[in-house]
């Protein structure tokens, strides 16, 4: 039996696509053979398994609201790509107990709703919510805003479910809010880029909801000052629930409401309560105040689309250095984009060192784009030399592909590819992605 014939057998004819094209927001796109969408773990299971059998190569898609080209076809020869949109079930929710178990297609905004509307909070907050699911943040250990205070999705799933090779529906961990017995297979498989199975579901555990959400922003003339807001605020006793910075540049292209000058370097944190909002007052300095958080978080969502408008396309790599580097990292990267002839400005996590470094372009201008990824490449040396790493919170997928080595010792590449090796003995699962050495 033939590729398509054994998908249709398996999902239906309706659920089987030929020659499709597929893509994320890092503009990439792949073309899959073939797309099938399952409607369970079982069949997921039975599509993995015949295609492990066959030597087909196995691409599992999400949400596509990626940025590093993670879900971006790259086969050499045969290759399946397992769409998980109909995996979209709420296995169940336990508000009492402050869990739940979704399948991977459930998307990051109906998990957001139902915790909410529960008087609990699910805290990881990658963006585009409605368009990302659950499996997709899970594989990439997405992170967000309220990582600082909440940590990344792993820290909030306590098992998953997954098909690994040769095609069989495994579980790790699970309801359980402590399990030792074993390896961490679990958080193995978050964050793995879909290059070690497929997760299927997971149990996500929830808090109860903080009883306000309270931004404090303050301005500065310049990064260094803008740098050292950030350091009072860590030093203030305070664990504010964001601390995010934006550079001038993305000011202006999207300028904020809620401020009557543009600044230099615009610091946010979010307090939970009065108290905490009037020690950040105070470590921000004078100028610091608050505002609606609606207002805030809808503006900051535009910014990204803002930086790509500019000139019609940008690239953004989320690089993170050691915190006491913050400054020299973003002063850095205004440098790498003046070197390249390139419009550029940075945003991102700044309690976390996490830097959404941006070079905007003309896409049209070849010229232009050569040089914004001769400019990426400044920039991850830029993060290795820093004592930082490659990508804080959008993975590695077929961007940076290769860009591991130089951060890791070869003793520790090897590790790498070894427990590849083991849980995908014939490297079918999401070939091109996680690849810790450059291609040869």
């Amino acid at each position: 039996m033939d590729l398509i014939g054994a998908a249709v057998g398996i999902v239906g004819g309706a659920h089987v696509e030929r020659d499709v094209r597929i893509g994320d927001t890092s503009g990439l796109l792949g073309v899959a053979p073939v797309l099938a969408r399952p409607a369970s773990a079982r069949e997921v299971s039975e599509l993995v398994a015949w295609a492990y059998a066959h030597d087909v190569a196995i691409l599992p898609v999400g949400g596509c609201s990626g940025y590093s080209g993670g879900v971006v076809p790259a086969f050499d020869g045969p290759g399946l790509a397992i769409s998980l949109e109909r995996l979209n079930r709420v296995r169940s929710l336990e508000p009492l107990l402050w869990r739940m178990e979704v399948e991977a297609g459930v998307r990051t905004a109906t998990v957001q709703r139902l915790a909410r509307e529960n008087g609990l909070y699910f805290p990881p907050d990658p963006g585009a919510p409605e368009q990302s699911q659950i499996g997709g943040n899970l594989a990439t250990n997405a992170g967000g805003p309220h990582t600082f205070k909440y940590g990344v999705t792993s820290r909030w799933v306590t098992g998953v479910e997954a098909v690994i090779a040769p095609g069989e529906l495994v579980r790790f961990g699970g309801p359980l809010r402590k399990d030792v017995a074993g390896y961490d297979l679990r958080g193995l498989l978050i964050g793995s880029e879909g290059t070690l199975g497929i997760i299927t579901a997971a149990w996500l555990a929830l808090t109860p909801a903080p009883p306000r959400t309270i931004p404090v922003l303050a301005g500065y003339g310049s990064i260094a000052a803008g740098v050292e807001a950030v350091e009072a605020a860590l030093a203030s006793g305070v664990v504010p629930a964001t601390l995010e910075y934006l550079e001038g540049r993305c000011l202006q292209l999207a300028p904020p409401p809620f401020l009557a000058v543009v600044p230099r370097f615009l610091v946010i944190c979010e307090a939970e309560s009065d108290t905490e909002r009037g020690a950040l007052l105070e470590a921000l300095g004078e100028g610091a105040f608050s505002c609606e958080p609606g207002e805030l978080w809808r503006w900051r969502g535009g910014v990204s689309l803002a930086a790509r408008a500019a000139l019609g396309e940008k690239l953004s790599e989320d690089i993170v250095v050691p915190l006491d580097r913050l400054g020299e990292a973003i002063e850095a990267v205004l440098e790498i984009g003046a070197r390249h002839r390139l419009e550029t400005t940075s945003w991102g996590h700044a309690g976390d060192g996490n830097l959404h470094a941006t070079f905007m372009y003309d896409p049209a201008d070849g010229a232009a784009s050569e040089r914004v990824q001769a400019a990426a490449l400044e920039l991850f040396e830029l993060a290795r030399e820093l004592g930082g790493s490659v990508s804080g919170e959008h993975g590695l997928g077929l961007l940076k592909a290769g860009q591991l080595l130089g951060q890791w010792s070869v003793a520790a590449v090897s590790a790498h590819e070894q427990v590849k090796r083991a849980l995908d003995p014939k490297g079918l699962f999401n070939p091109g992605k996680k690849v810790p050495r450059p291609a040869a």
